[in-house]
């Protein structure tokens, strides 16, 4: 039986040309032949004796993993990440321990793939080996596989050899592979290395996938090449010779080169056509390549000329390439003995292109416009590096789209998986780095995916170069630039549905969030202004703001202005507060006490008989409270709480007009009631007022009057209550508001 070989190092060679932008990490100054050393010394004791869960040793598998990334042209630098990933498993804090001894590059990158692996594990236990993978659960990984590729390329390749190493070591040790792993190679790792360019890869994960999922067709096919292997050897020779002579007849100068075919390739073509072996068309396959693209129309007009063209097998991706850039002419023409004979023409840059794939181009993006190792380069360099960085992430966009779209993976899943599937975009910034919206967003809701801020200074939007109108819908693989205001907010049109310009619940959120701000802010300037004017009427501007507000029953002075700014708190209450209590003041206003059945008054005035008493509305005094008394002109004695700072600043400046209280024998006997005033603060939610009123009637006290207002913050609602009450001395009302602070959302309830 036929196995897959391993490639040869020379036919790996697609990404050369990036094994410079993969290692050195910048600023480093270790050789990468001494490093790769360093970093092998290091694992090696932790990876003795694992094993990893397909069976293989976790050694053998990061020494192979390490020499395909050799092959395909990765550093010794890509090569010691291997040992490092590998070596994280058995490390506590991996991420931490292998940047302290290597750098902060290899730490991520360590971080990263460790996170893929524990993601493409939970999906594959998640299958249950029977059935192919719902469409839903297949394309939900390669999503989280897209976001972790978008951070480093690093991971992609890393993450391709070890697929390839593992399918190597199931095919060699005879160990049967799981159905979900070989068919998730074949599905999802080999047309992301076709997407990236890198064929050898690519090839070799199909051939090995086929045979560890189709054991007895790869052993057919394979049975098949062996047979007529050298037949098909001569037949291709003299095709080559051919075909030179035939170049050279018409003046064209270019090499003629076999093209070998793939086991996986041959069997999907007859599958697919319906094809028996001898008639698939491509067996005998030859690639022609010349100086310049006039030279690819000579090449195929000698061709067309000498041979047979056969109908429909003809393709011209020279002038329109494919998606990832491929340029080649595709004609099949009869050959002499009437066996048809596939014939690619290309230049040599669009071959080298081909060969090498967008990964070739790839720039590590660590080294950024510092270069590699240190080495500054200059801004045309710098723009290279960003350009070859969209390139990949827009193949690996595209990758992820023609998965998507495959039909084979739309009759697997349900009729409605693609809905649930077609509510998100992938966009580019200018460094190529990733952004996840919901279809059908915006400029607009891009700049507040990447910050909250660029987004309020959203002015414009270049998406690939053109500006565009900020409500234009934005597509997959697009490069969006915002140019942005220096400072200012959003437009109130941002909010209107039918102009369209916010798709994203989040980005309307922030919209709205600035412009309640705004609100807040002209309302609390509104407030501020209407009680620094009050403060300097009555001439008291030497007051501190925040003192006064908690003399009100505000948290500070912000809730004082926001209140008075939404007209919720009068300024009345801060004038009975500020001026002091004389005959004609507010806060003098006679409170007339309810008297007792037996008709005796609630409070005596000491050596004074018959003499007519109000309770101060200021502070509102009830038994026991320690009281005094301070005489009025025509309105009697007004009865203060001793504590009372109307009180205290009256009798400092008339000491001879107070006198003596005490609480009379209705008040002893508990048969007056008293007006008090309460001071609630909560949590505000749908039917406190009512559960506060229920424990007031519960407790049998009478409410006479109530103030409620709402103030938001950063915090939610709070709510702040005022409640006129009527009760037999304070200390009831004390058993009464731990009642009312037992309420749920209730934080303080004081009297006031």
């Amino acid at each position: 039986m036929k196995t897959a070989a391993a490639p040869s190092g020379g036919a790996l060679a697609p990404i050369v040309s990036a094994a410079g932008a993969l290692e050195p990490e910048a600023g480093s100054v270790e050789d990468p032949s001494a490093l790769l050393l360093r970093a092998r010394g290091f694992a090696e004791p932790l990876l003795m004796g694992r094993l990893l869960d397909s069976g293989e040793a976790a050694r053998s598998h990061a020494e192979g993993v390490s020499a395909i990334l050799g092959a395909i042209g990765a550093g010794p630098s890509m090569q010691a990440a291997v040992y490092l990933v590998y070596a994280g498993d058995a490390l506590q804090r991996p991420q931490e321990t292998v940047a302290r001894a290597f750098g902060p590059g290899f730490g991520k990158l360590v971080e990263l793939t460790r996170r893929l692996m524990e993601i493409q594990r939970a999906t594959m236990q998640a299958d249950d080996g029977l059935q192919p993978d719902s469409r839903v659960r297949r394309v939900e990984r390669v999503r989280k596989m897209l976001l972790a590729f978008s951070r480093d390329l690093r991971v992609v390749l890393l993450r391709l050899a070890s697929r390839l190493q593992t399918l190597r070591w199931h095919a060699a040790a005879r160990v049967p592979c799981p159905a979900p792993l070989a068919r998730e190679s074949l599905e999802v790792f080999a047309p992301l290395a076709s997407r990236l360019g890198i064929w050898p890869v690519k090839w070799e994960l199909e051939d090995l996938a086929f045979r560890l999922l189709q054991p007895a067709e790869y052993q057919a096919v394979a049975r098949l090449l062996d047979q007529k292997r050298r037949e098909r050897e001569l037949a291709l020779d003299f095709s080559r010779h051919q075909l030179e002579g035939v170049l050279r007849q018409a003046g064209v100068k270019g090499a003629v080169q076999g093209r070998a075919k793939h086991l996986y390739s041959i069997w999907k073509k007859m599958q697919g056509k319906g094809l028996p072996f001898e008639s698939v068309l491509d067996l005998r396959a030859l690639r022609v390549i010349v100086d310049d693209v006039a030279a690819c129309y000579a090449a195929l007009s000698a061709v067309h000329a000498r041979y047979r063209a056969l109908p429909d097998e003809f393709d011209d991706y020279i002038a329109r390439p494919k998606p990832n850039g491929y340029q080649s002419l595709h004609t099949v023409v009869q050959g002499d003995d009437g066996r048809p004979m596939e014939v690619q023409i290309r230049t040599a840059e669009m071959h080298e292109r081909a060969e090498q794939g967008v990964a070739a181009h790839w720039a590590y993006k660590e080294a950024g416009a510092r270069g590699y190792a240190g080495v500054s380069v200059d801004a045309s360099a710098a723009a290279n590096v960003a350009q070859a960085r969209q390139a990949v992430m827009r193949q690996l966009l595209a990758w992820e789209r023609e998965f998507v779209q495959a039909p084979s993976v739309a009759q697997e899943g349900p009729a409605d998986a693609a809905g649930a599937l077609d509510d998100r975009i992938y966009v580019l910034t200018p460094q190529a780095e990733v952004a996840e919206l919901p279809r059908g967003a915006t400029p607009v809701d891009f700049a507040y995916s990447l910050h909250t801020d660029l987004g309020h200074r959203c002015r414009g939007a270049r998406v690939d170069g053109a500006l565009v109108p900020l409500n234009t819908p934005l597509d997959n693989g697009q490069t969006v630039e915002i140019v942005a205001a220096r400072e200012g907010g959003p437009s109130l049109d941002w909010l209107n549905p039918e102009l369209a310009y916010l798709a994203s619940p989040r980005a309307r959120a922030k919209v709205r969030a600035w412009f309640n701000l705004q609100a807040l802010r002209q309302t609390i300037a509104r407030g501020r202004e209407l009680v620094e004017k009050l403060l300097q009427r009555e001439g008291r501007t030497a007051l501190k703001f925040d003192e006064l507000a908690v003399q009100l029953g505000f948290d500070g002075a912000q809730a004082l202005f926001e209140a008075v700014g939404k007209d919720e708190f009068s300024l009345r209450n801060l004038e009975a507060l500020l001026r002091p209590v004389v005959p004609a003041a507010p806060v003098e206003e006679e409170l007339p006490l309810r008297k007792s059945r037996a008709g005796e008054s609630g409070v005596l005035v000491v050596g004074v008989e018959s003499l007519m008493t109000t309770l101060s509305r200021c502070c509102r005094p009830a038994p026991p409270d320690e009281i005094g008394g301070f005489v009025t002109r025509g309105r009697g004695v007004a009865v203060h709480r001793a504590g009372c700072t109307n009180f205290r600043h009256m009798a400092a400046s008339m000491p001879d007009r107070v006198i003596p209280v005490q609480w009379g024998a209705a008040a002893a006997a508990d048969q007056a009631v008293y007006p008090l005033d309460v001071s609630v603060e909560a949590a505000d939610r749908q039917g406190l007022l009512r559960d506060i009123s229920e424990v007031f009637a519960r407790e049998r006290v009478n409410v006479t009057g109530v103030h409620t207002h709402s103030v938001r913050d950063a915090q939610g609602a709070h709510a702040r209550m005022t409640f006129t009450v009527e009760a037999s001395d304070s200390r009831r009302l004390g058993q009464v508001l731990r009642q009312v602070q037992a309420v749920p959302g209730v934080r303080t309830a004081r009297r006031l």
